[in-house]
C-alpha cells in the first residue's frame, strides 16, 4: 500500500480489506483508491472554502479520520456529484476540454462511496449512520454501442507505423480478434500466450481462456521477435513502454488515438473499448451465438451482452427468407 501514501489510514485500511479479504483485482482497488481520493480531497477543498478552482491535487488528505466521515452529509454528497457533471473537467489533455463527466463515470464514483460506508457501517461499525444509503445512482442513458466497420478495422490495422509498430499492430489485433479489456491486456504476461490462445485475468480475478485467429497469431510471433531482445523492469510482462516498464493503460489508450488518427477516423467517437464493441459486433454478425459471446468477453451477466444484438445478423435474415412461411402473402 505504499503507493497510497496520500491518503489516510483509515482508506488505507478500507483499500488493504477489499484487497486481501474481499479479493478484488488490483485495477479495482487503484479506481477504488482514485475515487475515494478525489471524494475526500472535494470535501476538504469545500469544507475549508477554497476557490473553487483549486487543483484538487494539491489538498492534503492525510488528517482525515472517523470522526471526520462521520459528520459528512447527504448534502455534501450531491455536492460532489453535481461537481462531476458539470465541473469536472472530463479530458483535460484535450484542446478545449469538456467540463462534466458522464453519467457511467458518476454512478462508479457513487459506487465506491457506497463501498466505503458500507465497510464503515456495516463491515467494522466505526459508524453508525450512512449518508449514502438511499441515494440513487445517475441514470443512465442507454445507448447502442458505437464499433468500427470491417472497413474501418481494416484502415485501422494498415494505418500503424513508427517505432512501435510491431507492438501497436499485435496490441489492435487482440482488441479486434479477441475482444479483452485495456486493463487485461496490459496485464498480460508472456507466460499467458498459447499456441491458439491467451489467459485473461478479467474482472474479479477470473480467469479464461480467449482464442485468436491466424491472422492474430501472426502479428503477435512477429512482436515477440522484438521483445525477447528488450530488458523490462518487469520482466513477465508481454507489452512494454518505451520506459521500459509493463505498458500502462494510459499509454495503451495514447496508442489506440494516434492509430486512429492515423487512418482517418474519428479518434473523439472510437477508443480501446469501441475495439471491443467491434470484436462483439463482429462475433456476433459472423453467427457466433450471444452465449458464446458473454463467454469470450467475460461478462458476468448475459443482459450486458445482449446490448450487441441489435447487430443483422445475415444467418438468422436468410433463415427468415429460407422459411416457406415467408413467401405466403394472401393480403389484399
Amino acid at each position: 500500500m505504499q503507493q497510497y501514501r496520500d491518503c489516510p489510514q483509515i482508506l488505507r485500511n478500507f483499500l488493504t480489506y477489499h484487497e486481501n479479504i474481499k479479493g478484488q483485482s488490483p485495477l479495482t482497488i487503484h479506481e477504488y483508491y482514485l475515487d475515494l481520493r478525489m471524494f475526500l480531497r472535494f470535501l476538504k477543498l469545500m469544507r475549508n472554502e477554497m476557490p473553487v478552482d483549486t487543483d484538487l491535487d494539491t489538498i492534503d488528505i492525510r488528517d482525515i479520520d472517523v470522526a471526520f466521515l462521520g459528520t459528512v452529509t447527504q448534502s455534501e454528497i450531491f455536492d460532489f456529484l453535481s461537481y462531476l457533471a458539470n465541473d469536472r473537467v472530463a479530458r483535460p489533455d484535450e484542446a478545449v476540454p469538456e467540463r462534466g463527466i458522464e453519467a457511467a463515470s458518476r454512478a462508479r464514483k457513487l459506487s465506491a462511496i457506497k463501498s466505503f460506508y458500507k465497510y464503515l457501517t456495516v463491515r467494522t461499525k466505526q459508524l453508525s449512520e450512512n449518508p449514502v444509503a438511499d441515494l440513487e445512482y445517475p441514470k443512465l442513458r442507454k445507448s447502442l454501442p458505437k464499433y468500427l466497420t470491417m472497413e474501418e478495422s481494416a484502415a485501422l490495422l494498415k494505418a500503424v507505423s513508427g517505432p512501435n509498430e510491431k507492438r501497436d499492430y499485435a496490441i489492435l489485433m487482440l482488441f479486434l480478434n479477441c475482444g479483452i479489456r485495456r486493463s487485461e491486456l496490459v496485464g498480460l504476461n508472456l507466460t499467458d500466450v498459447y499456441e491458439d490462445r491467451i489467459r485473461v485475468i478479467g474482472k474479479g480475478n477470473k480467469e479464461r481462456f480467449v482464442y485468436f485467429g491466424t491472422a492474430c497469431r501472426k502479428a503477435i510471433d512477429a512482436y515477440l521477435e522484438e521483445r525477447n531482445q528488450i530488458e523490462l523492469s518487469d520482466n513477465r510482462a508481454l507489452f512494454g513502454s518505451r520506459d521500459k516498464n509493463r505498458i500502462s493503460v494510459t499509454a495503451v489508450h495514447r496508442l489506440v488515438k494516434k492509430a486512429l488518427l492515423q487512418a482517418g477516423l474519428d479518434s473523439t467517437q472510437f477508443s480501446a473499448h469501441k475495439l471491443r464493441h467491434t470484436a462483439a459486433t463482429m462475433m456476433l454478425s459472423g453467427g457466433v451465438d450471444v452465449k458464446t459471446v458473454q463467454e469470450v468477453l467475460g461478462h458476468e451477466n448475459l443482459n450486458t451482452t445482449q446490448i450487441y444484438t441489435h447487430i443483422e445478423n445475415t444467418e438468422l435474415k436468410i433463415a427468415s427468407e429460407a422459411n416457406p412461411l415467408s413467401k405466403l402473402d394472401f393480403s389484399k
